[in-house]
């Protein structure tokens, strides 16, 4: 009798453990899909650090780290993104120029209630902060995000086209398409592959140099510290077009704290 309770107490146990680790792991994924997704009602903090190499005749370096935190209000249907640069950026041979970079600002109006498949729509402004990094216009277009939330798969675009409408009348103006698949494949444990290249196309440059298509991909896995969780993430890609004046090849580093309710 006391073996066939200490058998049945075990077997109970194990298959506790099972479950819990089952749990666990749907909730890693559920959170990695959430940190995937543009339009997530969730409150959270990416840092981003972006570094692009062989710049130039030189082999210059360029340094552009993104504070960018994204807040949802009236339960999920406007999503806001701020993205603030902070830029160290080169100039000629020996020398380079840093501060904080224009200010990007975007809100999508996310009316969806399907949750596997999402799509915004909203404006984009661009803030100058009219310093040695700054583009110093202010510029606004229309931006659109939509993607597709499958079981392990989160898939989509987010793009827009800014175009400067004022500011300093000597600097050039600015009209430029941003374009960003990603793509993610998420695993167990918090453990996802990605990838998320940002290509752009200045209309206004010569013909030759208007477009950058990066190609690449990483990976990243969503950890907790205390009850908070985190997702950390890291990519790479090489510029299979580019314009003369970009480097060859780019790293990303992000680190995203996480608020969901």
């Amino acid at each position: 009798m006391k073996i066939t309770k200490l058998f049945l107490t075990t077997v109970f146990a194990a298959f506790a453990l099972t479950i819990n680790a089952q749990e666990q792991d749907n909730s890693a994924i559920e959170l990695a899909k959430m940190s995937q997704n543009p339009l997530s009602n969730m409150m959270s903090f990416p840092f981003q650090n972006n570094t692009t190499f062989n710049i130039g005749e030189d082999d210059r370096t360029s340094n552009v780290f993104n504070i960018q935190p994204v807040l949802p209000f009236f339960g999920g249907k406007l999503i806001t993104r701020t993205i603030l640069p902070v830029v160290s950026s080169p100039v000629g041979q020996n020398s380079s120029v840093s501060g904080v970079g224009d200010i990007t600002f975007t809100a999508f109006y996310a009316p969806s209630k399907n949750p596997s498949f999402v799509w915004g729509v909203g404006p984009a402004l661009v803030i100058p902060t009219n310093n040695d990094v700054s583009m110093r216009k202010w510029s606004a277009g229309p931006s659109f995000v939509i993607l597709k939330i499958a079981k392990k798969l989160v898939y989509g675009v987010v793009m827009n086209n800014i175009w400067s409408f004022a500011g300093d009348e000597t600097a050039n103006d600015f009209n430029s398409m941003m374009f960003n698949p990603f793509a993610s494949i998420n695993f167990k444990k918090g453990w996802y592959a990605t990838s998320g290249p940002i290509a752009t196309a200045n209309w206004e440059a010569s013909s030759g140099n208007q477009w950058l298509i990066p190609v690449g991909g990483g990976g990243g896995k969503i950890v907790k510290i205390g009850k908070i969780p985190f997702n950390l993430q890291v990519q790479a890609f090489y510029n299979a077009v580019k314009p003369d004046a970009s480097g060859d090849f780019s790293t990303r580093f992000q680190i995203q704290m996480m608020l969901p309710k």
